[in-house]
């Protein structure tokens, strides 16, 4: 069952303000909540793009669990591993976000010490969750979605958190281009919008 992760923002940060938790990411939340239990204080979170990635690093450092170093497949290997060495001299947890798996990493010294840490992968969203993340993110938009909603759009939604995030605001859009509520013939032009006209259409 689908829940939620508060994350402690400061007020006008801006963005969401809550984790969906479901089968793709509960392992992750978990592991999270406690990094005493991490080889060597470090932990390597990957998955695929808007996936929240970067807002569980967020909430892991904001409630005082430890530090974390996003987007380190982006960085040059030489800083990560500098990056680790000091959090290890700290005695910090140390929690390094990458992209999608696997990171190719060339640095032997950091490929070791990496490969040491605790391998954490957020997975695709189930239908339960993708359900959840429909209204999470209109919630978080403003744009009032039910469970009408969610009954029709997920049999016929892809399971890409990008995706997921790109059909509610083709949803948010059309109706206020429009000025109608977001209703069926709204969802259905949203799906043509995402998928192409030869979205799959459901009885």
């Amino acid at each position: 069952m689908p829940s939620q992760i508060a994350l402690p923002l400061v007020a006008g940060s801006g963005g969401p303000s809550r984790i969906v938790i479901g089968e793709a990411n509960a392992q992750v939340a978990d592991a999270l909540s406690d990094p005493s239990r991490w080889p060597f204080r470090t932990a390597v979170l990957t998955g695929p793009p808007r996936s929240g990635k970067s807002l569980f690093a967020r909430w892991f450092a904001q409630s005082g669990r430890g530090e974390f170093l996003d987007d380190a497949h982006k960085l040059e290997e030489d800083a990560v591993f500098h990056r680790w060495n000091r959090a290890q001299e700290d005695g910090t947890p140390l929690l390094i976000v990458a992209g999608e798996p696997p990171w190719e990493i060339r640095l032997p010294d950091l490929r070791s010490r990496l490969g040491a840490a605790l391998q954490l992968e957020i997975g695709q969203a189930d239908d339960l969750m993708a359900g959840d993340l429909l209204l999470s993110m209109a919630e978080q938009r403003g744009l009032p979605l039910g469970t009408d909603a969610v009954d029709y759009l997920v049999p016929r939604a892809g399971r890409s958190f990008a995706e997921l995030e790109q059909l509610v605001a083709v949803i948010d859009r059309l109706a206020l281009e429009r000025k109608v509520p977001a209703t069926q013939s709204i969802w259905r032009a949203a799906l043509e919008a995402v998928h192409g006209p030869d979205e799959p259409r459901l009885l």
